[in-house]
C-alpha cells in the first residue's frame, strides 16, 4: 500500500465495450432515506429511525465536442421515441500504470438531459457538451 491517495485526474469510462474519453464525471452518489417512528405508548420520548428507500443521483459526463461525433445525441433520441435504449457504464480511476485501481458499474443508465456547448466570442476554451443520466444503481470494488 503506498502512502499517497489516488488522483481522479486519470480515470476511464466505457460502455458497450467502446472506452470514450471524458472531462469530468460527477454524480456518482448513493443515500438512504431515513423513516422515524415512534409508538403511541412508547416510553421514550423520541422516534426511532430506520433505513429507507435508496436514492440515487443522476451521473454527469462532460467531454469535448467533436467533428462527426453523434452519439450522445443518436442514443438521447432512443429515449425521445420511446425506445429507450439502456447501457451499462463502468467508471474506472486508473492507477499509475494505467490500470483500474478503482471500478464502478453503473446499470441500465439511459439520458435524461443533453446540453448542448454554450459559445462565447470572447473565451479560448474547447467545445463541451454535458449528459445526465439517470440510473438504477451501481456498485463498485477496489481492484
Amino acid at each position: 500500500m503506498t502512502d499517497f491517495p489516488l488522483p481522479k485526474f486519470h480515470f476511464s469510462v466505457e460502455w458497450g465495450g467502446t472506452r470514450i474519453g471524458f472531462q469530468e464525471v460527477s454524480g456518482l452518489n448513493k443515500e438512504l432515506d431515513v423513516l422515524e417512528y415512534r409508538e403511541g405508548s412508547s416510553k421514550e420520548f423520541f422516534k426511532k429511525k430506520m433505513p429507507g428507500m435508496h436514492k440515487l443521483s443522476n451521473i454527469t459526463l462532460k467531454r469535448g465536442v467533436f467533428h462527426d461525433d453523434n452519439e450522445f445525441l443518436e442514443w438521447y433520441n432512443t429515449v425521445a421515441l420511446n425506445t429507450v435504449d439502456k447501457r451499462d457504464i463502468t467508471i474506472s480511476l486508473l492507477n499509475e500504470e494505467n490500470q483500474p485501481a478503482l471500478v464502478w458499474v453503473v446499470k441500465d443508465c439511459f439520458i435524461v438531459s443533453l446540453k448542448c456547448t454554450d459559445m462565447n466570442a470572447d473565451e479560448n476554451a474547447n467545445a463541451i457538451e454535458t449528459v445526465e443520466i439517470a440510473n438504477h444503481g451501481f456498485t463498485y470494488e477496489h481492484v
